[in-house]
C-alpha cells in the first residue's frame, strides 16, 4: 500500500480518479458479464428477454404546457395556471376580477 502522508494533494486526487475510473470500469464489465449470463439462461429456455442496460440514461421528455389564461392588456402575457400567478394575474385579481375571465377557449 502507499503511504499517503508523503503525498501531495494533487498525486492523492489522481490516485482517488484513477481508483474512481477503475471501479466504474470494473463495475460495467461485471454488469455486462451478468447480463450475458442472463440471456444464455433465458435462450436456454426459450425466453425473449429485454434488459435495460444500467449505463445508458433514460431521458424523460418534458412537454410545453399550453397556456389558459391571457392577459387582456397584453396578449402576449400568458400563464398556464401552474406555479405562483404572475403579477399582471395577481393584480387583476386583487382588483376584484375573476380569473375565468382571462380563460383562453
Amino acid at each position: 500500500m502507499t503511504d499517503f502522508n508523503n503525498l501531495s494533494e494533487t498525486e492523492i486526487q489522481a490516485l482517488i480518479d484513477n481508483a474512481e475510473k477503475a471501479l466504474k470500469e470494473k463495475q460495467s464489465s461485471k454488469r455486462k458479464e451478468v447480463i450475458a449470463k442472463i440471456k444464455e439462461l433465458a435462450a436456454s429456455i426459450g425466453v425473449a428477454v429485454e434488459l435495460v442496460e444500467g449505463d445508458k440514461k433514460v431521458e424523460r421528455k418534458t412537454g410545453k404546457v399550453a397556456a389558459k389564461y391571457r392577459n387582456p392588456a397584453d396578449a402576449s402575457q400568458t400563464w398556464t395556471g401552474r406555479g405562483l400567478a404572475p403579477k399582471w394575474m395577481q393584480d387583476l385579481l386583487a382588483a376584484g376580477r375573476n380569473k375565468s375571465e382571462f380563460e383562453i377557449k
